[in-house]
């Protein structure tokens, strides 16, 4: 088995998922991690389908059809397993919306060796306060050797400097 890695854009409407997923399946492939949404109007998702090797070139040949419909990159995912476990954190975001902030955060994170493996956000009105209000969930795996507790002095740093709350979470 070969695990390819899916991307697929295209203007929303009915039937997006059932088309690469009836794609996927008349191909022997098994549709196993996904994170799919709606954006301005626009359906974006990643989607992990593990096939067998001799049918990923047809199921990467069928999913070309659906050109016009989406538009859907595939990447052959690592096949290299981690010997060790990695530890994950994950940490949320929240403050007043301004450009910037997944840029400053996901640098501190990279730079204290934090890779992001999920991050979802979201702005919604301030009920209270007015404006626009930004909120992340962050999940990262730390690389061998850091300690949460310098991963926690940085974010705490950064979140005074650019005045958000950042909480953090085994």
């Amino acid at each position: 088995m070969v695990t390819l890695v899916l991307t697929v854009v295209g203007d929303d409407r009915a039937g997006l998922v059932s088309a690469v997923a009836d794609i996927v399946d008349a191909h022997g492939g098994n549709w196993e991690n996904s994170e799919l949404a709606e954006l301005a109007g626009a359906f974006a998702g990643i989607v992990e389908v593990s096939v067998s090797a001799d049918r990923a070139d047809a199921l990467r040949q069928a999913l070309e059809s659906l050109a016009g419909t989406l538009a859907v990159t595939v990447h052959t995912g690592s096949a290299a397993a981690s010997a060790s476990v990695p530890r994950s954190v994950t940490l949320d975001v929240v403050g007043n919306d301004r450009p910037g902030i997944v840029r400053e955060v996901s640098a501190a994170l990279s730079a204290r060796g934090a890779s992001i493996e999920r991050m979802s956000t979201q702005t919604t009105d301030a009920a209270m306060a007015g404006g626009r209000l930004f909120e992340a969930a962050i999940t990262v795996t730390l690389a061998e050797g850091i300690e949460v507790d310098d991963l926690v002095t940085e974010l705490e740093r950064l979140a005074a400097e650019i005045q958000v709350d950042v909480s953090l979470s085994d």
